[in-house]
């Protein structure tokens, strides 16, 4: 138990990492950890610059060692600078973005990793949409200065343009690639030179009134110092003022150039977050209420259901954002979905794939509950008396649709709970056909399928077969609406796995024939 749960709730630090497939997200969480001191070596990041062949430690799921992509949340919790910093490193791939929609609503922050050489790419700008609907403060990160990328200005002005936030360069990169000499920080007024070979650190040298580099060196007399300095200069006369408050409220984002690969800059970067990056804040409630973080009762939600994390125990785990109170072992809380008492006694923390008992935790803390099939995504846990209910998480409604059955009959059970389980993590959405009852899956991109056939065969020893049904309008339509003789070949007539009826219209054509025979119908679809 804390002894004092505002300053522990002051302590925490909670994002999420957004960008583009291949951006580095993963290497710069894994660079973060380094830092941190939690990990002494990261997938990708051995020392400075050495390569390894090991797998990125966050991305924990055999899928994503072998295709070098992530697919699902993970979270890592590190002590930094007398913080502790909860780091969600979401989904890279655009087809698994319904989980990273979610994992953002349990943040209070994000840092956005951008590519120095690509600028603003589509999946950025979606995520970023998302984020700055909520409002959060969002920090820029543009990486793999290590290699010859875009002008700095050109990348800046893109970032404001495309995504319509105001920008403000934290520092600015001293040339790129092999010409990368180091960074001229604006903001703690001074030059860090990246250091020569792998043993010697990076320097600091503080800038004198006229902001130049104090001291005799051989760097300031090339054209690469001249030209940041001009850059710099233009930053400080027609570039946005900070502004902390803009920060706080996603109007303004900080800008930290860096490469996350070697580490340059990226400490520099973490010790601005943790200063900058506000703690655990009151949320919202469903009706319209806020929790206070400090408040004495405990409140979470769940926002992401894991199945086999660990293989051999075949576990399930429940993804738990705290958002009041705190978290101890063995207490009891109620479930609001269905009123009934859970005893919280099997909980644990993260560090990608491993994991140790919770003690303690407190609002903003991520926790991870063994479940058995009690909780869904979206759930409320409370311990007072008063019920409370925050708001539903998104869901997307599917585009892709499969009929999937087992190879081997033999080995239904296997199958059975397969779908089960892995439709309950909410990446893949579960139908049966109204009359037959046959299986069919739906998701918003086909590498979902691909992943989930492949953890069906692996986790669960499960061989199927998948039928290709191309792309389907989903529509909704409430039970007493119902007549099975709507349905036809171009609407076909399913139940999803909460028994309520949907039409999977062929196209937007039969989607509007079906409106005009039945005007009185209404089609609903989720977000």
């Amino acid at each position: 138990m804390v002894n004092n749960l505002e300053q522990e709730v002051k302590r925490r630090r909670t994002f999420a990492i957004i960008s583009h497939p291949d951006a580095g997200k993963t290497t710069i969480t894994e660079a973060m950890l380094l830092y941190s001191g939690a990990i002494r070596e990261a997938g990708t990041v051995k020392a400075k610059g050495k390569k390894s062949n090991k797998f990125a430690k966050s991305d924990w799921m055999e899928i994503e060692k072998q295709r070098g992509i992530s697919v699902t949340s993970s979270v890592m919790q590190v002590d930094y600078d007398g913080h502790q910093v909860n780091i969600v490193d979401t989904p890279g791939h655009e087809d698994f973005s319904e989980d990273t929609y979610r994992t953002l609503m349990a943040v209070d922050a994000a840092v956005m990793v951008v590519d120095s050489g690509k600028g603003i790419e589509p999946q950025t700008k979606r995520l970023f949409e998302v984020v700055s609907h909520r409002g959060i403060p969002i920090f820029t990160f543009i990486n793999k200065l290590d290699r010859d990328g875009r002008e700095p200005l050109e990348l800046v002005a893109e970032l404001e343009e495309v995504l319509g936030i105001d920008a403000y360069p934290m520092n600015w990169p001293m040339g790129m690639g092999r010409n990368l000499i180091g960074l001229y920080d604006l903001y703690n007024e001074r030059v860090e030179l990246r250091g020569n070979d792998e043993e010697e650190d990076d320097i600091f040298i503080p800038l004198d009134e006229d902001g130049e580099a104090q001291g005799e060196h051989t760097f300031k007399e090339s054209s690469i110092y001249s030209q940041a300095l001009e850059d710099a200069q233009l930053l400080h006369e027609a570039g946005n003022e900070f502004d902390f408050d803009k920060i706080a409220n996603g109007k303004l984002t900080p800008v930290f150039f860096g490469s996350a690969l070697t580490g340059f800059g990226v400490q520099t970067f973490l010790d601005a977050f943790v200063e900058l990056a506000p703690a655990p804040a009151a949320i919202e409630l469903e009706s319209g209420d806020e929790v206070d973080p400090v408040e004495d009762d405990f409140t979470g939600f769940v926002f992401k259901i894991q199945a086999n994390m660990n293989p051999a125990h075949r576990d399930r785990i429940a993804f738990i954002r705290i958002a009041s109170g705190q978290f101890e072992p063995g207490m009891n809380v109620t479930l609001n979905r269905t009123q009934k008492k859970i005893r919280m006694a099997h909980t644990t923390q993260f560090m990608a794939d491993t994991r140790e008992e919770v003690s303690t935790a407190v609002a903003g803390d991520i926790i991870g509950l063994y479940d058995t099939g009690n909780l869904q995504i979206g759930d409320t846990l409370y311990s007072g008396k008063k019920a409370v209910a925050f708001p539903p998480l998104p869901q997307f409604t599917p585009e892709m649709f499969m009929k999937v059955s087992p190879r081997n009959v033999m080995k239904q059970k296997s199958f059975h709970k397969g779908i089960e389980q892995l439709v309950q993590e909410g990446a893949i959405q579960l139908y049966k056909t109204y009359h037959t009852e046959e299986y069919i899956i739906g998701a918003v991109g086909q590498l979902q399928f691909e992943v989930f056939q492949y953890r069906l065969l692996n986790e669960y020893n499960a061989e199927v077969d998948m039928t290709p049904m191309g792309n389907k309008i989903a529509r909704w339509i409430k039970e007493e609406d119902l007549d099975p003789s709507m349905s036809s070949s171009r609407n076909l007539l399913v139940r999803d796995r909460f028994g309520a009826p949907v039409f999977l219209f062929e196209n937007q054509f039969a989607e509007r024939w079906f409106q005009d025979k039945y005007p009185d119908i209404e089609l609903e679809q989720l977000l």
